[in-house]
């Protein structure tokens, strides 16, 4: 690789605590990607069951490869999944940020070669967001069914009324736009809701694109913290609405998705 035409590098980050029963099979997705150029930062808030242990397998596995990707490992207590969050995008080196979580899968283990190994630093303006689709799987890993909102062919945060669109996991944000809209940890369910919204018309305002990649990016474990609680969320969701769409835009908007409900019966 000509060095004057660097890669892009990709940081995905990682947050744990306790993960043991569904952390592994997201390290194993990492660990067999073929794309070279990636930083996975891991973030774990002190977990006290074997976390810690299959992290330092992976470490070591890594190390043995030929081609071995960074790993960065911060342990220290934090103030919940988003506090987590937050540190993640004040440590990563990468070029782009995306949060797997444990239980979460890159699809396919060339996911990150087809989304973004045709570019470089010297492609042009650099997408402020590459976005895609989700499947959805069970604790096991086992595929359930493609996500029922599906992306939008061209997506912006107006988009978003209609719910989020893109799963969080599958929207991948150039990291210097990405430090400058920390996630507020006023939510607790459904902070990455607001984010995506706020960073899309970051995006807007700064005139940068926003790019479909046309993939199935992640498997995504359905039984997270959003469908743990899932009333909290709806109702952390109704003010996020309120906020960026308006209270009357929010309230008609949650009749058709009554209505919605009602015909998909």
């Amino acid at each position: 690789m000509d060095s004057t035409n660097p890669p892009l590098l990709i940081t995905i980050a990682t947050v744990t605590y306790n993960a043991e029963q569904t952390l592994e099979r997201t390290l194993q997705s990492v660990a067999e990607q073929t794309y070279p150029h990636i930083e996975h930062l891991i973030i774990d808030g002190c977990s006290h069951d074997h976390t810690l242990q299959i992290i330092h397998r992976y470490v070591d596995a890594n190390t043995a490869k030929e081609h071995p990707h960074d790993i960065r490992l911060i342990r220290e207590p934090d103030k919940g999944l988003y506090d987590a969050m937050n540190k993640a995008l004040e440590q990563a080196a990468g070029d782009y940020i995306v949060f797997l979580n444990a239980g979460d899968r890159l699809h396919t283990p060339d996911t990150l070669q087809q989304a973004f190994g045709h570019l470089t630093h010297k492609t042009g303006l650099l997408p402020a967001i590459i976005y895609g689709e989700t499947d959805l799987t069970d604790s096991e890993g086992h595929f359930i069914r493609h996500r029922r909102l599906h992306s939008p062919q061209h997506l912006n945060w107006r988009k978003f009324r209609w719910g989020m669109l893109v799963c969080h996991q599958s929207f991948y944000v150039r990291t210097d736009l990405a430090r400058q809209e920390p996630y507020d940890l006023d939510y607790r369910y459904s902070a990455d809701y607001d984010w995506c919204i706020r960073i899309m018309k970051r995006a807007e305002r700064l005139k940068q694109p926003i790019r479909n990649s046309k993939l199935i990016l992640t498997d995504y474990l359905q039984e997270g913290l959003t469908t743990q609680h899932h009333k909290d969320s709806l109702k952390e969701r109704f003010n996020i609405m309120t906020k960026h769409f308006g209270w009357i835009s929010t309230m008609m908007l949650h009749g058709w998705f009554v209505i919605r409900a009602f015909i998909k019966r």
